[in-house]
């Protein structure tokens, strides 16, 4: 009986205390923390349209028939440029496009002074004078581009305002007339096909399925080359600087 009573009173001691001392501690669930899910990036297909003013320049224009044979070119030309292009831009910053542009400049122009001669005297078509030419070129490059945010936030273009820096290379397919002053031969066309490179740098900003930016170009065209003959000439190292906007619109 007594040992029946004891164990009675220890149990009774026992759960008094276990009550008190939970009493002290407050009990609080587990909080458990489940991590965002990670879709990856995503990149998208993109279509674009594109329109610029350009200037175009080259150092000098070479005739090799006549005397002397280099002529410094001593004025700009004046035109635009209209274009269309299909892109991928991986969600990363990175983007590649293929473009086509037709391009139109009018005024590129050289003085060739008096006493210029070729074979047999005065060379025909090179009277002496202001000589100017017109260019068409359909230009299509591949190119490669980097968009930067303005902010921390994500990679390039990821929304509002970003800016670029790119550059392409691909072929020039050029049409080019030139007319000269009275006692020249009437107006020389010639089509040539040239190697062709572009580097860009803008500023835009994304609304999300559409983008639009605009920036420089300065588009190179290695050699127009004119095999008419009874005026041959050739034109190295053609720039044409623009300033150009685009839109883009995301398939996805």
């Amino acid at each position: 009986m007594r040992k029946l009573i004891a164990a009675v009173t220890v149990a009774g001691a026992t759960l008094v205390a276990g009550s008190a001392l939970a009493a002290d501690f407050p009990y609080y669930p587990p909080v458990i923390e489940i991590p965002d899910v990670d879709y990856g990036v995503q990149g998208s297909f993109y279509l674009r349209g594109s329109a610029a003013g350009n200037a175009l320049w080259a150092k000098e224009v070479n005739h090799p028939r006549i005397v002397p044979s280099v002529f410094a070119i001593d004025g700009l030309g004046y035109g635009y440029s209209v274009g269309a292009g299909l892109g991928y831009e991986t969600g990363t910053g990175l983007r590649v496009d293929v473009t086509a542009d037709f391009l139109n400049n009018e005024g590129m122009q050289v003085t060739v002074p008096a006493g210029t001669v070729g074979p047999g005297g005065v060379s025909p078509g090179l009277a002496p004078g202001v000589h100017k030419l017109s260019l068409r070129s359909t230009v299509v490059l591949a190119n490669a581009y980097y968009d930067f945010g303005f902010s921390s936030e994500g990679y390039g273009a990821s929304g509002g305002a970003f800016g670029y820096v790119g550059a392409g290379a691909g072929v020039a397919f050029n049409d080019f007339i030139t007319t000269g002053p009275a006692g020249s031969l009437p107006d020389t066309r010639a089509q040539n096909t040239s190697f062709a490179a572009a580097g860009m740098i803008g500023v835009g900003y994304d609304f999300g399925q559409v983008v639009a930016d605009v920036g420089y170009r300065a588009l190179y065209i290695n050699n127009l080359d004119n095999k008419v003959a009874t005026a041959p000439y050739s034109i190295a190292n053609n720039w044409a600087h623009e300033v150009r906007g685009t839109v883009r619109y995301r398939f996805n």
